[in-house]
């Protein structure tokens, strides 16, 4: 790069690329969110970074009905695309530079900072709004700021963050954070430490469910020691960071997507682990386990689907 202390910004027909020293990412258009995020030179996605509102269904979620209730946010989780798009170049909107607009823009474009935002509609009756907003400083730090607009008469939602599908296993992962699984209602013998996970343990149910959440979280970085580049030979281990900006969030690192373990009626359905699933989250429903037959999770730990859910995170290199 010609300033290593600027973002380099490339206005691509369909995408928009933005660079620095040792980072590129690749914002999509036509699939809704984040294409690329590589980090001297290791890819980190898989698929688009995209809402999530799913986990998959526990025992007292069977007991009690909950999953049947709240099914519209199962589509949703596993459909959903933006409807609008805005960018901003050092904090000033721009007109959205596809094509043929881009054609206005040469291949030496440089910013201080760049944001794109990208508004989804929920597949649900009735709707709902998610915005999710990315800036990129020169130092490659993303900041993403997540909204879900609260609407009345949906059901309450399982979770509400963001789900981020990374091309092979991590080797492990540290938190800063409360010990063991925890959730909304079951932390009192977390103890806030920093701790270290190798693998990404997957609670061996009969039934597959939710497992590994840990709240009150203030970083995790995930660590990974290959890539699908066959031309990388290297096993030396990488980690990407993700950090709190304001409030705590709530995690898991496990080898399936919630849809994954959804599917499956034993454990042997589960297919080989080869990816590793983070799930960022800003609101967790509770698990309950007062009994397994009808007894729904306390008031205090529900997500009402009317009331508006914010949070963001930073991601940078571990």
């Amino acid at each position: 790069m010609a300033n290593t202390n600027q973002l380099k910004v490339i206005y691509g027909d369909g995408t928009l690329g933005v660079g620095g020293n040792d980072f590129h990412y690749i914002f999509s258009y036509s699939r809704s969110g984040l294409e690329s995020l590589v980090i001297g030179g290791k890819e980190w996605l898989y698929r688009e970074p995209k809402p999530t509102f799913w986990r998959a269904t526990t025992d007292n979620d069977r007991g009690n009905g909950f999953s049947k209730k709240s099914i519209q946010w199962l589509g949703a989780d596993m459909f959903i695309d933006a409807k609008s798009i805005e960018i901003k170049i050092n904090d000033q909107p721009i007109a959205f530079p596809g094509a043929p607009v881009n054609n206005r823009y040469s291949n030496h474009e440089f910013a201080d900072q760049v944001a794109i935002t990208y508004h989804y509609e929920t597949l649900t009756i009735p709707s709902t709004t998610v915005t999710v907003g990315y800036t990129i400083t020169p130092d490659g730090a993303i900041k993403v700021a997540v909204h879900y607009a609260g609407k009345k008469d949906l059901p309450e939602l399982p979770v509400f963050g963001m789900r981020f599908i990374m091309p092979t296993k991590a080797v492990g992962y540290d938190y800063d954070g409360l010990s063991g699984e925890t959730y909304p209602d079951r932390m009192a013998g977390g103890i806030p430490g920093v701790y270290h996970v190798d693998g990404l343990p997957v609670a061996k149910y009969l039934v597959p469910e939710d497992n590994g959440v840990h709240m009150q979280t203030n970083w995790v970085a995930i660590t990974r020691n290959s890539t699908k580049n066959n031309a990388d030979s290297s096993t030396a281990p990488f980690s990407l960071k993700f950090e709190k900006i304001g409030q705590p969030f709530a995690f898991s690192a496990l080898p399936y997507t919630a849809e994954e373990l959804e599917n499956a009626t034993h454990i042997e359905e589960l297919p080989l682990p080869r990816r590793t699933v983070v799930s960022i989250l800003g609101a967790v429903r509770g698990v309950g386990g007062i009994d397994s037959w009808g007894a729904d999770v306390e008031p205090q730990y529900h997500i009402p689907a009317d009331q508006d859910i914010d949070f963001d995170f930073m991601i940078k290199r571990g």
